[in-house]
């Protein structure tokens, strides 16, 4: 698939897409392990006051999210709970539903999948510490 002269943004997985000053060519740039910004809190420091998810890598990380409903929805929807506005995130993505036994999360039929730590799941029990993906979003959850 070929990206438009003007885009911004990959039509396929929507990285940023750089020029280079004086080249007409396009390339795409994926922050490395080393470029981690070192002003998001360690997960630990985080004050949440119960169940939360945190945004661990995206435009949005630092903030956290509780889970204190029955029910959080997540997308690029604007009536979605957890707004990650983002074209890797469908409208209506996922959600975190809360059943007797714990909170699930549950993937409402996305185009790019919802993972849980780097397995693609349908519906997946939370346990403390697990790494979620949603689109190019990284979050972790913490039972607090």
């Amino acid at each position: 698939m070929q990206n438009p002269e003007a885009a911004h943004y990959c039509a396929r997985c929507g990285g940023l897409l750089l020029t280079e000053a004086g080249s007409t060519q396009t390339t795409m740039s994926f922050p490395l392990e080393s470029d981690t910004d070192t002003s998001i809190p360690a997960v630990g420091v985080v004050q949440a006051g119960g169940p939360a998810l945190v945004v661990r890598a995206g435009d949005r990380a630092g903030e956290h999210f509780l889970l204190g409903d029955s029910r959080v929805t997540i997308g690029r929807s604007s009536g979605a709970d957890i707004l990650l506005d983002d074209i890797t995130v469908s409208r209506e993505h996922a959600r975190v539903v809360r059943r007797p036994d714990g909170f699930y999360i549950e993937d409402s039929d996305s185009l790019n999948g919802t993972y849980v730590n780097r397995r693609r799941v349908e519906s997946h029990h939370l346990s403390d510490g697990d790494e979620l993906q949603i689109g190019k979003f990284k979050l972790t959850y913490l039972e607090r």
